[in-house]
């Protein structure tokens, strides 16, 4: 059971705010919290679970991914030093599984640059222990925040893909182009074609690609990475 002290004081207003905004959000935050020391995990699942989130703990990393599918998750909370498997290795697999994954760190030894090295790694935050109430549901906050909007942008990007995937390989000629800023004469110079084709090509990209407006268009390339790509190529 949590021990008594910080969790049996009066909740806090600022406390409580974040509590409330967690639950405006479309879908119920969850958590998942990876500690080996049972007490703190108990502790940690009860702060988090009280503010209205939902809450899976585990006691290590190995029994996280094995047990858990980590796109379930809004944000992990974990013990920067975990056994076999440490905090700083989940992080590398689940960004390399999930990138859009959002892991808060905690530690009870207070190393500064190990936790500078974790955020720079993009952690959300490096919390010592006894991990203050208000930090910890402000950062998982944070956190929750940041996934859903990777995530998104993830789906996104699939979703552009698949579009892309139809196009002729003069469609991505004339998008990426197109989306640099030239006008239909100047990409038709470039292409050594006629103004009235490269139209025509435009208006076929615009529609395989879904894009009302080049506007649109140019947001998509951005997406898709195309001229980095065609920069990195060259």
């Amino acid at each position: 059971m949590p021990t008594a002290g910080a969790l049996d004081r009066p909740r806090s207003r600022r406390a409580e705010n974040i509590r409330i905004q967690t639950r405006e959000a479309a879908e119920v935050v969850r958590v998942a919290v990876v500690e080996d020391d049972e007490r703190m995990r108990q502790a940690l699942a009860f702060q988090v679970e009280t503010a209205g989130i939902s809450v899976s703990a585990f006691a290590c990393a190995e029994d996280f991914l094995k047990v858990a599918d980590a796109n379930e998750f809004d944000c992990v909370v974990a013990d920067i030093y975990l056994p076999r498997m440490n905090g700083l290795q989940l992080q590398e697999e689940l960004y390399r599984t999930v990138p859009y994954a959002s892991i808060v760190f905690i530690t009870g030894h207070g190393d500064l640059s190990l936790g500078m090295h974790a955020m720079r790694k993009g952690a959300v935050d490096f919390l010592e222990k006894p991990v203050d109430e208000q930090s910890l549901l402000s950062s998982i906050a944070r956190g929750a925040r940041l996934s859903r909007e990777r995530r998104a942008e993830q789906l996104e990007k699939i979703k552009l893909e698949e579009h892309r995937s139809t196009l002729t390989s003069r469609e991505r000629e004339v998008f990426a182009l197109i989306t640099t800023g030239l006008l239909n004469k100047q990409v038709a110079g470039e292409l050594g074609t006629t103004e009235r084709t490269i139209k025509a090509h435009r208006a076929s990209v615009m529609d395989k690609m879904g894009a009302g407006s080049l506007a649109d268009l140019v947001r998509m390339a951005g997406i898709l990475r195309i001229h980095s790509s065609a920069k990195s190529t060259e």
